[in-house]
């Protein structure tokens, strides 16, 4: 019985990773193991983190560990693009979908500029998925350049 609750525990860590290391941000990392040393931490700083609901809490407000990276870009789109670096490549590549749409969203961008954004990742695919191993890292500074790229994105930036 213990080794199936351990292997559940093990098993569900990798979902809620990121940033802060194997644990992810929440209130796991940011208050109960402040610095987990062990695996075994990690496992339980992750379980904190994913089963109690602040994971979620913590990237919506930007609390908990759960703050942005830094960037030009609103915080925690570095985090969903990470998340969501498949479908933001197809969507790119055809100028349209609900992905890209929430990205501009959380980007702040208004209703009047998201046709000009959707159409500028459009026209930069190429810049921003140069191979197939592009990382989250390199997708988010390549839509930085291009929204710096357009007078009608630029304003969005910082």
């Amino acid at each position: 019985m213990k080794k199936l609750l351990l292997g559940a525990v093990i098993a569900s860590a990798p979902i809620v990773a990121m940033a802060n290391g194997p644990a992810g941000c929440g209130l796991g990392t940011a208050v109960v193991f402040k610095s987990p040393s062990s695996w075994v931490e990690h496992v339980l700083a992750a379980t904190t983190n994913g089963s109690s609901g602040n994971q979620t809490f913590g990237m919506t407000s930007g609390t908990l560990g759960c703050e942005a990276a830094g960037g030009p870009l609103a915080s925690g789109v570095d985090y969903f693009i990470d998340e969501n670096i498949d479908l933001i490549a197809m969507e790119s590549a055809t100028g349209q979908g609900e992905t890209i749409d929430t990205l501009a969203e959380m980007i702040g961008i208004e209703d009047a500029d998201k046709r000009a954004f959707r159409v500028s990742l459009q026209h930069n695919f190429d810049q921003m998925f140069p191979t197939e191993e592009t990382s989250s890292a390199q997708v988010y500074d390549a839509i930085v350049s291009i929204m710096t790229q357009n007078v009608r994105l630029a304003k969005y930036l910082g």
